[in-house]
């Protein structure tokens, strides 16, 4: 856990969010493997690994073997490349991608809570210096994200702790409280899947913003307030979100296929 800055040392209020579909628009994490890959981090056929991955989401959802399938597989892939590599990676994925594609509606909600002098914290599974990025460029308090073992500069390719997901974000939410001196009972919470339900379990003013079907039918069955900052109907929010994952899995298979055919093309040319 990192702290960034604060004008007050014990905030009596603060507002948990997380990343991925409430502020920025789609995966963060998708943006940075594509950098990545257009790096040179990894190869073709980690690509389509992940690729596989996601489209198993997407007819499946999420379970818990997944979740550490994409862990292990990442950190492999990290092992041995710099902080300052990713970080940098990270600043120009930020200013050319995910700066555009935050949310309107919560970056004012977002500056609400600053405005009113509550600190503002980032909690997602994303890397931890990735969190901090965003955190630094939306001027909030700090973040708190997944954090990964390094050595001299360099990535071991083994967390510290656990993923910053489900309910290890609760805990860390718990645990920030307690050693920030923060009152849960009157603080604010922001997510939108169940993924984030322990978190906003685990405040007294939870509101999922730009909720998938089974947070949205949670929140209208305990009645908590929800914030749709996609612009479109309800009815076409899920759509969209479904379309451009979609969208990213057949980016994904569009570099393998290429992939594919130059190697071919190379085969036959040497022959």
């Amino acid at each position: 856990m990192r702290r960034m800055s604060s004008t007050h040392p014990v905030p009596a209020t603060a507002a948990f969010f997380d990343v991925d579909n409430t502020i920025i628009r789609g995966a963060s994490a998708f943006h940075l493997a594509r950098a990545a890959y257009q790096r040179g981090f990894f190869r073709t056929r980690d690509l389509l690994r992940f690729g596989f991955i996601q489209a198993r989401y997407l007819l499946f959802g999420e379970d818990r073997e997944q979740i550490d399938e994409v862990r292990n597989r990442a950190l492999e892939l990290i092992a041995g490349r710099t902080v300052a590599e990713v970080t940098t990676l990270g600043e120009e994925v930020y200013d050319t991608v995910l700066s555009l594609r935050i949310f309107p509606g919560t970056r004012r909600l977002l500056e609400e809570h600053l405005a009113a002098g509550h600190e503002v914290w980032l909690i997602t599974a994303t890397p931890v210096e990735i969190a901090e990025l965003i955190a630094r460029r939306l001027g909030a308090t700090g973040a708190l994200g997944t954090v990964t073992s390094h050595e001299d500069g360099f990535y071991t390719g083994r967390l510290v702790g656990d993923l910053m997901h489900g309910a290890a974000k609760a805990e860390a939410v718990r645990e920030l409280a307690e050693a920030e001196g923060i009152d849960l009972t009157a603080s604010y919470a922001y997510g939108d899947s169940l993924n984030d339900l322990p978190m906003m379990n685990a405040v007294g003013h939870p509101c999922p913003i730009n909720p998938d079907k089974r947070l949205r039918r949670h929140a209208q069955d305990v009645g908590w307030p929800i914030r749709e900052f996609r612009g479109r109907p309800r009815r076409l929010a899920g759509r969209g979100v479904r379309t451009a994952s979609w969208a990213g899995a057949a980016w994904v298979f569009g570099l393998v296929i290429r992939a594919l055919r130059r190697r071919i093309r190379e085969r036959t040319f040497n022959r």
